[in-house]
C-alpha cells in the first residue's frame, strides 16, 4: 500500500493531515505559494485534495479550470476503475457514478472582477470510498461511495496520482487550445443533466429549467416556460 502519492513535476505535494486540503490550499495560496501546490488527506472513507492554480487570463475565462479538472476526474476513473463504470459530470461540480453522487469539486478564489486576472483558484476535489458514517441510513438515497459502486480496489494514493496527472494534461489545453474545443466535446459527452430538467440553488436564489448544454465558456443554458438564460460558471467561484 503506498503511502504517500507521487506527482508530476510540475506540482508538489502537501500531505494536510487532519486538516481539511481546501482550507490548507487557500491558505497558502494566500500567502502568495507557487502555482501547482496539490494538498491532500485520505482516510478509509474520503479522499480530498485541493491544486492551488495561478491564472494568467481574467477570471471569465480562468474558471475553465473546473471543467478541466471535472473531466481529469472523470479520466481517472477511466484508468482505474472496472470499464463497465458509469462516471457523469454535474455542471455545479458534482461527480456520479453510476448514477449516485459519489464526490465534488468545488472552485475558490479571491474577489476578483470578471475582466480581472485573479491571483489564485484553488480547484478541490472530495470523494467517498465508503459510505459517511455520520448519515443515517435512506437520510441521503442519492449519495453513494466507490466500495458501493465496484471501485472499492481503488487505492487512494492511486487515484491522487491519476487526477493528478490528468489535471496537468487539461489545464494545459487551456492554453494551447484557448477555444476549448476538446475540453467542450468531452465535458459535453459526460453531463449528467443532458436533456433532463434542472433544479440549482446559487447566490441563495433557485433556477430550474432544461438542460440546453452550455456555452464556450461552460456557462449553463436552461429554457424554461418564460426564457431561455444564461448562468455564467463563474457564479460557482466560491470566496475565499
Amino acid at each position: 500500500m503506498k503511502l504517500f502519492p507521487q506527482f508530476p513535476p510540475a506540482f508538489k505535494g502537501l500531505a494536510a493531515g487532519p486538516a481539511n486540503p481546501r482550507t490548507v490550499a487557500i491558505a497558502q495560496a494566500r500567502r502568495g505559494v507557487d502555482a501547482g501546490l496539490l494538498v491532500w488527506s485520505a482516510t478509509d472513507e474520503r479522499l480530498m485534495t485541493a491544486l492551488v492554480l495561478a491564472p494568467d487570463v481574467p477570471l471569465e475565462k480562468a474558471v475553465a479550470c473546473l471543467p478541466a479538472c471535472a473531466v481529469a476526474t472523470r479520466n481517472a476513473f477511466g484508468t482505474l476503475a472496472p470499464p463497465e463504470t458509469a462516471v457523469h459530470l454535474e455542471w455545479s461540480g458534482g461527480i456520479r457514478l453510476n448514477g449516485g453522487l459519489v464526490g465534488t469539486l468545488r472552485l475558490s478564489g479571491p474577489t476578483c472582477g470578471l475582466g480581472e486576472i485573479p491571483d489564485w483558484l484553488v480547484v478541490s476535489l472530495e470523494l467517498d470510498l465508503e459510505p459517511q458514517a455520520e448519515r443515517e441510513p435512506g437520510e441521503t438515497p442519492d449519495r453513494t461511495a466507490l466500495s458501493q459502486e465496484g471501485c472499492g480496489n481503488i487505492g487512494a494514493m492511486d487515484f491522487i496520482e491519476t487526477w493528478a496527472a490528468h489535471c496537468l494534461y487539461w489545464l494545459n489545453t487551456l492554453e494551447t487550445d484557448p477555444k476549448h474545443r476538446d475540453l467542450s466535446e468531452n465535458w459535453a459527452g459526460l453531463a449528467w443533466h443532458s436533456g433532463n430538467e434542472l433544479r440549482l440553488s446559487l447566490a441563495g436564489k433557485t433556477v430550474a429549467g432544461k438542460y440546453l448544454g452550455v456555452d464556450e465558456d461552460f456557462g449553463l443554458l436552461l429554457k424554461n416556460d418564460r426564457e431561455t438564460c444564461l448562468l455564467p460558471l463563474t457564479d460557482l467561484l466560491e470566496e475565499g
